[in-house]
């Protein structure tokens, strides 16, 4: 933030006891008048000194109820006159001229239930606190308009830094809406797991829209920039029964689709409730969301990034599973080695690995370069292992292991071996030959005799030869990539007698 930080008050510094606080008889609510215009005249005073003539809005938010200060409540929110009904240009980034700068200025002296930071990059910011606390920075300490606003009887301090400066470094994530976001949100459309998009376009104030893989592409387009985005699942069509287990006491929030498609969201409490069914009468959806941050489980968030794919705005959401583990998947890459615990060993011979508190898997085949009847054979649960990371897939939230990249391969030896006789053992009996094991181990490297490489010509092997045999074979190829060997008795036999 700019380094020249300054509090404008109407409080005299001289009316304060020994802590600080004020014990004047300046009343903490706006008198609409000249004291208001004082306060508008005083950033004017500082922008002009900086050179200012726009400002950008940042994290605009309606106030829950609307009327949260001391002064008397306003029809809406002490935006008319100054945005669209539907509060269009009123977002996070958008600039407007100092002179709708100083409107919101003065919404926000009037507690009329709108809020925001108003800034110009690093070189100039307004913050309007409770009870009539204005803070002003810039970059240049404005000596002519701190002059201006003692001359209009106004007070100004200076201070290291505004308390309503950006503090974005607690808890939340800001997960960005880009393709891969968007690419999840329809598979998971796709899959019916999620159908209602959340688009918060100011603090406290959401749109809502349900989603089809046909209509995505629209309501993306007509988003908010920068607004902050929570999926959930779908409505339930059985609306009776979704205002039956309400709550029995406490708010919570209820999204409807009406009867023309249109989807309304509001918050109620138990006293409420009688004129609730009264308004969704003829609602085709419903649900209810519980207001709690705890119970509150969306299946996933982001925010906007602007138009040129950097994410600027500031806000934060409540991490859910997904994007836990959407963070968790940026940091890995393919080829990356990653230690883990086995968790489950699938009947369908899949193993699962918990790697830093989210599960990958291992199929079957990237568990050993040798020939194994189950994964039992290598792994067993709660082993710790190590593994090289194949694919990591934010889409479906699935990483793919493998162990074996991590083990020499014992075939590349033997292409070193081609055309050499060997004593192996027999395996199995194939109704086109015979597999013989030629390295001397119980899970040892295995290849194929063909029928017409046997010692003699013959339709079923088991004419010729028996499992558990010994068999002098002759290595004719070796193919790494398609993990095939391939073995003749017959020219074994040849090769002896010559």
């Amino acid at each position: 933030m700019p380094p020249f930080v300054h509090r404008i008050t109407k409080y005299d510094p001289v009316d304060r006891d020994e802590r600080g606080h004020y014990i004047g008889v300046e009343e903490p609510t706006s008198d609409h008048g000249a004291v208001e215009s004082a306060y508008l005249q005083a950033v004017a005073a500082f922008a002009g000194a900086s050179g200012i003539g726009r400002l950008a809005i940042r994290e605009p938010q309606l106030t829950g109820a609307v009327h949260f200060g001391l002064e008397p409540a306003v029809e809406g929110h002490g935006l008319v006159g100054l945005f669209p009904p539907d509060l269009s240009g009123f977002h996070d980034g958008a600039e407007v001229p100092l002179s709708v700068g100083l409107e919101l200025v003065r919404a926000m002296l009037r507690d009329n239930g709108v809020w925001c930071r108003l800034e110009a990059e690093d070189r100039f910011a307004v913050h309007v606190g409770w009870d009539q606390y204005v803070y002003v920075s810039s970059d240049d300490p404005c000596e002519s308009a701190l002059a201006r606003i003692r001359a209009l009887g106004l007070f100004p301090e200076r201070l290291q830094a505004s308390p309503y400066e950006a503090d974005f470094d607690g808890p939340g994530i800001q997960r960005p809406a880009d393709e891969n976001f968007w690419a999840r949100l329809r598979w998971s459309i796709a899959m019916r797991q999620a159908a209602l998009l959340e688009e918060e376009y100011v603090g406290n104030a959401s749109r809502w829209h349900r989603l089809t893989e046909n209509t995505l592409d629209a309501v993306r387009a007509k988003l908010t920039p920068r607004a902050k985005l929570t999926i959930w699942p779908d409505l339930s069509a059985d609306v009776d029964t979704v205002l039956a287990t309400l709550p029995a006491e406490g708010p919570v929030e209820l999204v409807w689709e009406d009867g023309h498609g249109a989807i309304a969201g509001t918050v109620v409490d138990e006293t409420g409730y009688q004129a609730l069914a009264v308004q969704v009468t003829g609602a085709r959806a419903a649900a209810a969301l519980p207001l709690d941050i705890d119970s509150r489980n969306p299946l996933f968030t982001a925010v906007l990034p602007d138009s040129d794919g950097v994410l600027r705005a500031r806000w934060r959401t409540e991490q859910t599973p997904s994007d836990r583990n959407w963070a968790f998947l940026q940091t890995l890459r393919r080829g990356q080695i990653v230690t883990g615990v086995v968790t489950e060993i699938a009947s369908f011979g899949v193993t699962f690995v918990d790697i830093g508190g989210f599960t990958a898997m291992i199929n079957a085949p990237e568990l050993s370069w040798r020939r194994i009847d189950h994964p039992s054979d290598v792994i067993t649960v709660g082993q710790e292992i190590s593994a090289e990371v194949l694919d990591v897939d934010t889409v479906r939230e699935r990483v793919s292991l493998s162990l074996k990249a991590l083990q020499d391969d014992p075939m590349p030896q033997f292409v070193q071996q081609v055309g050499q006789v060997v004593t192996g053992v027999v395996t199995k009996l194939v109704p086109f030959g015979a597999f013989v094991r030629i390295e001397d181990r119980e899970d040892g490297l295995e290849g194929l005799v063909h029928n017409t490489e046997l010692s003699e010509p013959v339709a079923d092997p088991e004419d010729a030869i028996q499992v558990g045999a010994s068999l002098i074979v002759k290595i004719l190829d070796v193919d790494p990539t398609r993990r095939r060997i391939t073995l003749s008795h017959l020219q074994a036999l040849a090769q002896g007698r010559a």
